[in-house]
């Protein structure tokens, strides 16, 4: 088979190395791709934006499948226009899409078909919206409706900061994604990660993310700091409540709206003392949870992405190796704010060889031989372990292994889980 992959980080990384595995694969290309990516996958230049350009590379190329990694393109509706020429892509349409691009469309959907989620309100007027946060009071989550790269929802633990978001969305800090807000109640509980490959419900493992910036979940919200799999929070009790209450539903809603969902359902879920609650849908694999994923993948990924493609994922299996995972990110420093490009990453090989240890490229280039990062989220330091701990300490001794003064990392990623190993 033929494949592309369209993107550029971690989690494409992460892909672009299981799908080069797969003795199914005669050629694998990566748009646009990255330095990492460059040794499982041939770079092209396209502009995924430009969905002509795709389809006429896919149609010169003789391409069997497109495998969309981020969540701009899918909402921007690249699956359909490849579908419309004739080309099979794995991930949603635009309008099953919306499940990320609009946070209030999940949430009519949540009220619609039953599925457990926090009290919010819908706006589109700021004077409207502050006076909902101060009837409600603080904490509570203030949301830009649209895609926002990850960074478009605030935590205020005060009225204040609650104010200050919804001035900041309306004034146009996200552009288009923040000029509908919903503010929705704020859950309080363990926070999940469930992924779900749809047409179906085969569920992927559980992997637990790290969004904020700094260690002890200090510091603003990111894309993901770090993520492991698989999560002890989550019972085999747990895990059957999560499918037949928020994944099920879900896929049969969508389905009995007239636009189903064919991909990977990545639901943020809340353990409440009241049960799980959904807060947030993401249409794609996570980034970085795709990567802890991947490395713990037993079976051929490429069988997997074909059955959702073609909607016998009830026929479809996954096997899993039992091993944890755990990756760390490292970013440039500044991030989530303002950070310097084109700095110099020493010391790869050397992490590399550390047992168990996978490196994915994330926001990097190559240039005169040397990496340089290239963005925000510049690395994923993967590792594989007996336990959480041991995979813990074999990724931050690849970390150590790094020379890159410019970039950051948390050096508490996968903690909840040690502290359990430690205590059991």
């Amino acid at each position: 088979m033929n494949i592309l992959l369209l993107g550029s980080g971690g989690r494409e990384h992460a892909l672009a190395w299981k799908i080069a595995a797969s003795p199914l694969v005669t050629k694998l290309w990566c748009a646009p791709g990255n330095a990492g990516i460059a040794r499982e996958a041939e770079c092209v230049a396209l502009d995924i934006a430009n969905h002509a350009a795709v389809i006429d590379f896919c149609k010169g190329n003789k391409v069997d499948l497109v495998v969309v990694g981020p969540e701009t393109p899918l909402a921007a509706g690249i699956v359909d226009d490849l579908a419309g020429a004739g080309i099979k892509a794995f991930g949603p349409s635009k309008q099953a899409a919306q499940l990320e691009a609009s946070k209030g469309f999940t949430k009519a959907l949540c009220s619609e078909f039953g599925i457990p989620t926090g009290a919010y309100g819908r706006f589109t007027n700021a004077d409207h919206a502050l006076a909902y946060v101060r009837a409600k009071g603080a904490p509570i989550v203030v949301k830009a409706d649209g895609l926002a790269a990850g960074k478009g929802v605030v935590v205020a633990k005060t009225l204040r900061e609650a104010e200050d978001a919804i001035a900041k969305m309306f004034d146009g800090a996200f552009g288009a994604a923040g000029g509908e807000v919903v503010i929705e109640e704020f859950l309080t509980g363990r926070e999940i990660s469930f992924f779900a490959l749809s047409d179906g419900d085969t569920a992927l493992p559980l992997a637990q993310d790290h969004k904020r910036a700094f260690d002890h979940d200090e510091g603003p919200n990111t894309g993901g700091m770090g993520a492991y799999s698989p999560t002890p929070l989550v019972t085999a009790e747990i895990h059957a409540e999560i499918m037949a209450k928020i994944i099920v539903p879900t896929v049969v809603g969508m389905k009995a709206r007239g636009t189903p969902f064919r991909g990977v359902l990545y639901a943020g879920v809340m353990l409440t003392p009241e049960g799980p609650k959904l807060f947030e849908y993401n249409a794609r694999f996570g980034d970085p949870e795709c990567q802890v994923l991947m490395l713990r993948m037993m079976s051929d990924i490429v069988p997997a992405l074909l059955a959702s493609c073609d909607g016998q994922l009830k026929n479809f299996d996954l096997r899993w190796f039992d091993e944890p995972a755990l990756t760390v990110v490292m970013a440039a420093k500044g991030y989530p704010g303002d950070y310097a490009k084109g700095t110099h990453i020493e010391g790869l090989d050397e992490a590399a060889c550390v047992e168990g240890v996978e490196i994915f490229h994330a926001g990097t280039i190559a240039k005169d031989g040397h990496i340089l990062a290239n963005g925000g989220r510049v690395l994923n330091i993967c590792a594989t372990g007996k336990t959480v701990t041991e995979a813990q300490q074999r990724a931050y001794q690849a970390v150590d292994r790094i020379q890159w003064p410019d970039g950051f990392c948390r050096r508490d990623i996968g903690w909840q889980a040690v502290e359990r190993e430690r205590a059991g």
